[in-house]
């Protein structure tokens, strides 16, 4: 059984190249940003007078789900703004959020944007892993909250106790944090109105601080990442044009993505406001002991837009061959599938794309884009089927991106109304961000998927910083060969970090699909009993020496490699709690298993010379 066909309106891209004689070239849509709010909050506060019973958030409940409507929202976000206002919350004393996504999250920071108070939100795992919380203190040196909210207090109270001052007061549903002030958040909620929130919200501007977004950290400290009014009203009204769909179907959202993070944070999140949809909040994760939840929300709920990485992907499709009430529901009213967060694997892409054609007439628009915390997110989109992945798309309008030369690479810079104006109180990093133009320096190289033709979009050509030389000199181009190595092993592995600096050749350490690799097995087995049985060690030997046989040269070809029987780990910054990873971190904290890879250790696999 398939779904009806549908018409699922996008924009047509209309390119201007400009080529400077230095090799620099510019790329903008000839269609101009169309006019947006001053701040989100006109944005809420329009579907709530003019749908004020649509549902706009729910989380699960029980076995069944809490809902909370437009109207329902925005007098609980005004009730919020009183009460942080009454306190003297400023720019200067934002509200910190340690909390995972929740309602009471989202509406304590919206409740807090509404009065000109910034809010930011950070990975639950700063304050949950123990130790000396090196992170947290990175950014309680950087910002000085007015008020810590947490949905329970106490699995967070020592994190705060060892932290934060005692005069932080904290804002929660359940627990207190001993010592210290502890406000109800049902009571926040019902705060009577006075002027002190009209003259408060009154004074919000374009350029007031929304929110303070930090960047994962896995190159240093945490860095706060400002987030005005106009960058995140630009940026959905970049959205809305790009998926000129939303104008007339407001979008229904199921995501798990974390909101400390800019993909899920502010582009779904807001995208949702902005469009008047719903979001519903998936409690799971796409991880072998979580993707059921998620597999669990999508039996109740259809998307009309997703959103997810390349391995939550993966694990769906494992559950899309085998459950039909799960292919029915997510694909019933499905517009869009979008992926971040890393590269998709063409097995990947080509599995999903089959699903696609069989359960929609005419399949559905499986796409990606680029962007960064500073930028947004939203600057380079594609809207146009592909039969490969990877193709970035296009500047979106209102954006310029900068195409300048460094070697045999162009780094792409930008700049747009949604670009961060710096980093809070941190000026000489702010300076060291921006060219003398004013354009964002991404610090990645892109490439064109057509030389001839700049209109048919973008491909990552890897990050600069990332990328070394082989003991011949050569340069390793490390984002392109990650993905063409991911593709190679045939979704055997998920992800793969590639080594060599200084060596001959090239090897790598692979994050493997342990789904497929125990099918490959036969065996329920896990740890080194499953990678080190004898068929996943042929199979994936077999891939190794096909991939090795096409490459061109030394700097394209890997011709050992390891399995991590260890997960990566996010304390160590290795992965975000997004799923993306850090190549440079991985090779530093694993540097026992890189010098492995160039010794007789039995779990390397590598191709045999001659």
């Amino acid at each position: 059984m398939t779904t009806t066909p549908r018409e699922v309106s996008f924009w047509t891209p209309r390119l201007t190249v400009e080529r400077r004689a230095d090799g620099t070239i510019l790329l903008a849509q000839e269609e101009p940003l169309g006019p947006y709010p001053d701040h989100m909050g006109q944005r809420f506060a329009h579907w709530a007078q003019e749908t004020p019973d649509r549902i706009w958030m729910a989380e699960k409940s029980g076995d069944g789900w809490a809902t909370l409507s437009y109207g329902e929202a925005w007098a609980r976000i005004r009730a919020i703004g009183e009460a942080l206002a009454r306190r003297g919350l400023t720019q200067d004393t934002p509200v910190l959020i340690l909390s995972g996504n929740s309602i009471a999250h989202a509406l304590m920071a919206l409740g807090a944007q509404h009065v000109g108070v910034p809010s930011a939100a950070l990975a639950p795992a700063y304050a949950l892993t123990g130790g000396d919380y090196a992170k947290l203190r990175d950014i309680a040196a950087q910002i000085s909250p007015g008020l810590i909210f947490a949905d329970d207090a106490g699995p967070y109270a020592d994190a705060i106790t060892t932290v934060f001052g005692a005069e932080v007061p904290v804002a929660s549903l359940t627990g207190t944090v001993e010592g210290r002030e502890t406000l109800a958040f049902d009571d926040l909620t019902q705060t009577p109105l006075t002027d002190a929130e009209g003259t408060a919200a009154a004074a919000v501007t374009p350029d007031t601080v929304a929110k303070f977004l930090f960047t994962s950290g896995t190159t240093g400290s945490p860095k706060a990442v400002i987030q005005t009014q106009r960058m995140l009203c630009a940026n959905q009204q970049m959205v809305q044009q790009c998926f000129t769909f939303m104008r007339d179907t407001p979008p229904v959202v199921v995501d798990w993505a974390p909101w400390n993070h800019t993909a899920s944070g502010n582009k779904v999140f807001n995208m949702v406001i902005y469009n008047g949809g719903t979001y519903y909040i998936d409690d799971g994760r796409p991880t072998p002991k979580a993707i059921h939840k998620t597999i669990e929300t999508l039996h109740d709920i259809s998307p009309t837009w997703y959103f997810n990485v390349p391995l939550g992907y993966q694990m769906l499709l494992d559950a899309f061959e085998t459950d039909a009430k799960l292919r029915e529901t997510f694909f019933k009213r499905i517009q869009m599938l979008f992926y971040a967060g890393a590269g998709m694997s063409q097995p990947v892409w080509d599995r999903l794309t089959r699903v696609c054609d069989q359960m929609v007439p005419g399949g559905v628009l499986l796409t990606s884009g680029f962007g960064a915390t500073e930028t947004g997110p939203f600057s380079v989109i594609n809207t146009a089927r592909q039969k490969k992945s990877g193709n970035l798309g296009l500047p979106a309008h209102g954006v310029t991106l900068k195409l300048v030369p460094q070697g045999d690479k162009l780094e792409a810079r930008v700049k747009s109304p949604s670009i961060t104006p710096g980093y809070w109180k941190n000026k000489a990093l702010t300076e060291e961000a921006f060219d003398e133009e004013g354009f964002y320096r991404f610090g990645d190289a892109f490439r064109f998927a057509d030389p001839d033709d700049p209109s048919q979009g973008l491909l990552f050509d890897g990050r600069l910083a990332e990328n070394f030389k082989l003991a011949s000199g050569t340069w390793v181009a490390v984002g392109p060969l990650r993905a063409k190595l991911t593709d190679d092993l045939g979704g055997l592995a998920s992800d793969v970090v590639i080594a060599g600096e200084g060596h001959t050749e090239l090897g790598a350490l692979v994050v493997p699909n342990r789904a497929a690799l125990r099918e490959i097995a036969g065996e329920d087995l896990d740890g080194e009993e499953l990678l080190a049985h004898p068929e996943v060690r042929r199979r994936t030997a077999d891939r190794l020496a096909a991939h090795a046989r096409a490459a061109t040269g030394s700097a394209s070809r890997v011709l050992r490699l390891m399995y991590m029987s260890v997960p990566l780990d996010f304390d160590k910054g290795e992965v975000t709690d997004k799923g993306s990873i850090n190549q440079r971190a991985v090779l530093r904290h694993r540097a026992d298993l890189v010098e492995a890879l160039w010794s007789e250790d039995p779990r390397v696999i590598h191709v045999t010379k001659g």
